[in-house]
């Protein structure tokens, strides 16, 4: 799951209008990036791979209110990532070593909320796109720095596992072949302001 997790909320929105709530991760650039260990600091280490297939993420809880949106933190806490393209579980797919942008989509919906299938095309719906550039993380299989690593296992509930420092060194040396860990953020929005309260580039699952 990507850890820690994409977070916000909303003000300024019509109580009795019905919203839906969207996540997608788009590419920075059309750069692929390695970690230079002896400078600590990512550096362009070419062009970017094909894209994977894009997927538009709608919050499960979707669709609200806008008097539920006022009254609540909508947490994303159930994305997963990975770097598989053959996927077929509706995690978002994103390529290893490359940096991405997390956004979040707030659709009016029509009709007072009903509709006739998923959110596929966001050019066709009333939406606002809410862009935080402090959020902007890499996407890799494995972490490059053993700080990271530790601060992963004691901060994010899924490591509950790793937290006896006898398998540790394990963990370090562990690598994912096929899930994607992200920087994320804790990320609070409204229709004025915002804030930014975490911010970490990452590594990896």
């Amino acid at each position: 799951r990507m850890f820690p997790t994409v977070r916000v909320s909303f003000s300024g929105l019509k109580a009795d209008q019905r919203y839906a709530v969207l996540l997608d991760i788009v590419p920075v650039d059309n750069k692929r990036y390695r970690y230079a260990y002896h400078k600590s600091s990512w550096l362009v280490a070419g062009k970017a791979d094909p894209p994977p297939p894009y997927r538009l993420y709608p919050h499960p809880d979707s669709p609200f209110t806008g008097e539920q949106l006022k009254k609540q933190v909508v947490s994303f806490e159930k994305v997963k990532l990975t770097n598989n393209e053959m996927d077929k579980q509706g995690q978002i797919v994103l390529n290893s070593m490359h940096r991405y942008q997390p956004r979040i989509h707030l659709v009016c919906l029509k009709d007072n909320g009903s509709c006739n299938g998923p959110i596929t095309d966001l050019e066709s719906e009333p939406h606002r796109t809410y862009i935080y550039p402090q959020t902007i993380f890499t996407a890799v299989t494995a972490y490059q720095n053993q700080l990271i690593t530790k601060l992963k296992i004691d901060s994010n509930p899924f490591a509950k596992g790793f937290r006896d420092s006898s398998r540790l060194t394990d963990f370090e040396r562990c690598k994912s072949n096929d899930t994607l860990s992200a920087g994320a953020y804790w990320m609070h929005t409204s229709t004025v302001k915002t804030s930014s309260i975490i911010y970490l580039t990452n590594a990896n699952s």
